[in-house]
Order: C-alpha cells, then structure tokens, then sequence
C-alpha cells in the first residue's frame, strides 16, 4: 500500500474518523446534550469535501479498485455536502424522532447513533462512486445500505419498526443478488476489475451484470426495487427520510454510470432506459393518489431517480452525459433537501390539507416550498431546470429522442401533484394548524431555497 492509496480515499478516511469520534463522545454525554457529536459530524464532512476538493490524487489507486477522477470529487462533495445541511437539521428537537404523538424520547445515544449512522452510510456512498472492482462495490452497497437500516429504526416504534425492517430485508435481498451476480462475473472473467470485464459478451455475463445492477438499483430507489421507499420514509423523521432519499442515491447512480461504460459488451443502457421510464412513471402515478407528504415525497423521488437515469442510458454515445448527471444530481439534492426541510420545520403537518394557511403564518417558509416543490418539477428559474435541461438534452444527444419526450411528459404530469401541495399553502382560508416552526429546519429550507436559484443562475452564465 502505497501514499498514493491512502491519500486517495483520504476524504473517506476522514469522514470514518469523525464518526469514530462521535461514537467515542457521544458515550460520555449525557442524554439530550449531544450537540459536541453533530459539531464533530459536522467539522469531519467540511473536512472531508476540503480534502476531496484540493486533494492532488488522481487516478486508479489500490491496484485499480478504486477511480479518483471528477465523478469521484463531485460525489464526495455532493455527499459530504448532503451530511452536513442533514446534521443541522437534526439539531431541532423533534428531528430524529418518528412522527408527532408516536415519538420516542429522545436521548443523547439516539441522537449519537444518528450522526454516527450518517456519516458511515456517507462513507459508503462516497467508495460507492469512486468504485472499479465489483467486490468493492459489492461492499460499499453494503456499508452504504445497512447504517440506514438502522437509522430508520431509531425512532423505536410501530412504524419505525416496520420502515427499518423492509429497508433491512430489501438491502439484504438486493444486496445477496449484487454478490451472486459479482460471483457469475467473477466466474467469467477471472477477476473483478472493471478493466478486465470490457471483453465479456453473451448471456452470461448479461445475466451476472443484471444482478449487480439489482444491488445499485436498490440503494438508489429505482424501480423494481422500491418498494422499501414509502414506507421507510413514511414511518421515520424528516432528516431520516432525507437521509434515506439523498445520500446513498449519489454514489449508487455514479457508480451504475461506471458499470455501464465498464461492460461495453453487454446492453446495460437499454435497461437503464427501461428502468428509468418505468421509475418516473409509476413514481408519478403512486403519488397521484397520496394525502400524506411523506408518502408524496417518497414516490416523488422514485420518479426522480427515472430522470437522474435518462444520462446514463446514453452515457457511451455522448460525453455530455456523465457531466449532465453530475450537475443534475448536485441540483436534486439541494432541492430535496430544502423540501424535507420544511417538513422538519413543522413535523405536525402530515397532511396536505395541514398547509393551508401556511403563507399567512410563515411567510418564508411558504416560498421555500413552492420554490423547493416547483424545482423537483423543473420548472425555471430553479436549478433543478438546468439539471433536468442538460440530461434531456444528454439524451437528444446520444441517439435517445424517445426517452427524452417520456421524461418531459412525466415531468409535466407531475406538476398536478406537487401543485396540490402548493396551492392550499397559499389559500385565503385560515390556517388549519397554528403549530410552532423548528428554528433550525426554517433557516436550513430557506438557504437552500435560495442557493436553488441563485444555482440557476450560476448555471446559466456556465452555458
């Protein structure tokens, strides 16, 4: 083991430590006094997008299982990015419970193990899109997947309870499949470097990758492997369904990304095409149906991942695409964020029928989500429009008109649902709850709301 490899996971590195540490303090500290723990996630993901940012290496390191190049930099600071807006979120006090009237009490060792879990999952992610070798990634599904297990248990109830288990048994269904399909590959080619499947045709080596394409697809939440979506967000808090929605969709979508241009040989695009219709689709027809947000935002992002996949199904006939998904990706988690945000904000509002009146009452709060619903629609001036312009046009690109007018139809269709969230938030009617605003929640919406359009702009004067 060289300096070169080490430095090379360097930011992985450091976030591990700082979650080693909190898991150190955070023994020591009294229940509800865990704010030294959030401090030192906090300082270890800022330090860790730092180190990813300014790092020279560059590169395959460990003899070729792991690729430092540009993909790998803008998961790390997308991800490390991600923990840090979801640890200031947590700070508020109902923030890692379940939901109102079923929450356990919070204690210092819950809200450890919170930040603990975040930053391991985070960990995971990150090797998720720097991954060249199937074993590795293999693992870093794994490292990836199963801190959020437990993270959607924490709560400790019924419905926590419930979240956790299916999140559990999908990510070890899903997660026993990527090794069964790294095994066929590894059966095939002799070795599990990316470099030496390039050669692979035929059906074996189509069914080994159909495999381990289940295991990525799972982590991202794409369909067929959704199903632990809503119910993992429905019956866990806020900055837990951020979690759950956010972190580990970067590195997984990145890392299918590499999968794809890895096995030249064997038609993953089309099935990435496939998949991504078929996401965006019953995405936008399951959320058609829900009163509940958290259930809305659940299947709402199930759609989302149908369009961060429109790039990828043309990632080998156009070099826009790998840039055009990384942009997007950066602009899908801001505003996913920003729209959790304001669910942490007011965690007694499960309903859609709970935001009326809400512009009267929280004037700012109220902007952040129309600004945050109508960015996941991607509509201008947001910067999800952008991302979602530059993976459509991606798709023009390479060969794929056919799956660009699906994802501009979705696109339009889903604005029926996210304009049944908006408009009693803006309705004259009196309020239908008069219930406080988490403090923390209202500033992390509101910044991220505006970083959404000042983030258009800065897109704009890019082109």
């Amino acid at each position: 083991m060289s300096g070169h490899d080490l430095l090379a996971l360097a930011p992985e590195a450091v976030l591990a430590l700082g979650a080693v540490l909190g898991l150190a303090v955070g023994t020591w500290l009294p229940p509800g006094r865990e704010g030294a723990v959030r401090g030192l996630g906090v300082l270890a993901a800022l330090a860790a997008g730092v180190v990813a940012v300014v790092a020279p290496v560059a590169g395959p390191a460990f003899g070729g299982t792991v690729t430092v190049d540009a993909a790998t930099t803008a998961v790390r600071v997308i991800v490390a990015g991600a923990v840090v807006v979801t640890l200031v979120l947590a700070g508020d006090p109902s923030a890692t419970g379940g939901a109102p009237g079923r929450r356990a009490p919070r204690t210092g060792r819950t809200d450890t193990a919170f930040a603990v879990l975040l930053q391991l999952s985070a960990v995971g992610a990150m090797v998720l899109g720097g991954a060249t070798d199937l074993l590795l990634l293999a693992s870093a599904v794994l490292l990836a997947g199963l801190p959020l297990a437990a993270l959607a248990g924490l709560a400790r109830d019924g419905l926590a309870a419930e979240a956790a288990l299916k999140y559990f048994l999908s990510s070890a269904l899903f997660g026993l499949l990527a090794l069964a399909g790294t095994t066929v590959l590894l059966g095939l080619a002799g070795t599990t470097t990316y470099p030496a499947l390039a050669g692979l045709t035929g059906p074996g080596p189509a069914v080994g990758t159909v495999l381990v394409l289940a295991g990525l697809l799972m982590t991202a939440g794409a369909v067929p492997a959704h199903f632990w979506v809503p119910d993992a967000v429905d019956g866990t808090s806020p900055a837990t369904g951020a979690v759950l929605t956010t972190t580990a969709k970067v590195g997984a979508l990145v890392a299918l990304g590499r999968l794809a241009v890895a096995l030249p040989g064997v038609p993953v695009p089309l099935l990435l095409a496939v998949v991504a219709v078929a996401s965006m689709t019953l995405g936008n027809l399951a959320a058609f149906a829900q009163t509940s947000l958290r259930r809305l935002l659940a299947y709402s992002t199930v759609s989302q991942v149908g369009y961060l996949l429109v790039p990828l199904a043309v990632v080998r006939d156009t070099a826009t695409a790998a840039p055009a998904l990384l942009g997007y990706l950066a602009a899908y988690v801001v505003t996913n964020l920003a729209v959790f945000a304001v669910l942490a904000a007011r965690p007694e509002a499960l309903e859609i029928g709970d935001q009326r009146g809400l512009a009267r009452r929280h004037p700012a709060l109220a902007v952040a989500l129309a600004v945050g619903l109508l960015g996941l629609v991607g509509t201008p001036p947001t910067v999800v429009f952008a991302g979602k312009l530059a993976a459509f046009t991606a798709a023009l690109d390479g060969g794929a008109a056919w799956l660009a007018v699906v994802a501009v139809a979705n696109s339009v269709a889903s604005l029926f649902y996210y304009l049944r969230w908006i408009a009693p938030v803006f309705s004259a009617g009196d309020p239908v709850l008069r219930d406080p605003v988490a403090p923390r929640a209202r500033a992390v919406a509101v910044v991220l709301a505006a970083a959404s359009l000042v983030g258009s702009v800065g897109a704009v004067l890019l082109v």
